[in-house]
């Protein structure tokens, strides 16, 4: 048996090696291998590339949530695709009050987790607006809230601003760690102190505390993440070809190596 070592890049699929039994030849052979009927067995390893890109304040920690996220854009596709949309109407307006506190850009997809861009939305709580921000918190942050009708926490200028001074002073306390202030925002401060007491560990991370935290803090955060690495590789997702592993198979090829690059795609 000869083996035939062909590397070919073919989309985000990596031929590594091409094994034909009973194939006897010399010379070039990528013109061997396309002026040639093959009649023997041919089998490809093929290696699919990761080609996922990790925004730099998730990039240390992505063994914590890769596979959350992976599971996560194909069960909510079509929630991502909707945030997406509406974000490109919403982040630009966002993200200069987010750099104006010094806050990180990130921050931005919580306008997406707390209320869908929907300035009118009312939590079972009570908590009002794009930030869902609950009346004692937005009115110490200089939100005004005389009616219902006259509610600054339905204003997303307003209101981002009541919640970046919100988050300005959640980071000071927690060192500007980013996962962190996005879990005191859905908890509170208390129950992060809480879980940071019970860890044992003075400087403790999210992935400290994340077992001491409530099932919905802890969701909040892990979808928070997979917002930002789904928009941070959102032209891949969307041609469906966003690969979150690297893997390596190996798949038989029809008789007709003609057919190759068929088979390969499909």
């Amino acid at each position: 048996m000869n083996n035939i070592l062909v590397k070919i890049l073919c989309g985000f699929f990596l031929i590594t090696t091409i094994s034909i039994d009973g194939f006897a030849g010399s010379g070039d052979t990528t013109i061997l291998l396309a002026n040639n009927n093959i009649s023997t067995p041919v089998t490809v390893t093929i290696t699919k590339v990761a080609n996922i890109i990790y925004p730099e304040s998730f990039e240390a920690d992505k063994l914590e949530y890769i596979e959350y996220v992976q599971k996560f854009s194909n069960k909510k596709r079509n929630y991502l695709v909707e945030m997406y949309d509406k974000g490109e109407n919403y982040f630009p307006r966002v993200i200069p009050i987010l750099k104006k506190y010094n806050l990180p850009q990130e921050l931005k997809v919580l306008v997406a987790l707390e209320s869908g861009f929907n300035g009118n939305a009312v939590s079972r709580a009570g908590a009002v607006g794009y930030w869902q921000m609950m009346n004692e918190s937005a009115k110490e942050y200089g939100l005004k809230i005389n009616t219902a009708k006259k509610d600054e926490r339905k204003n997303l200028v307003k209101s981002t601003t009541a919640a970046s001074k919100y988050l300005l002073a959640h980071s000071k306390i927690l060192s500007n760690n980013l996962l962190l202030m996005v879990a005191s925002y859905n908890c509170g401060m208390g129950k992060i102190k809480q879980a940071i007491r019970r860890s044992g560990i003075m400087d403790a991370g999210f992935w400290d505390i994340k077992k001491y935290l409530p099932k919905e803090t802890r969701n909040y955060v892990m979808d928070f993440i997979a917002l930002n690495i789904i928009f941070a590789n959102y032209d891949k997702f969307t041609k469906k070809n966003l690969v979150f592993t690297s893997e390596v198979r190996e798949v038989p090829v029809s008789d007709n190596v003609n057919k190759l690059n068929t088979s390969i795609t499909n």
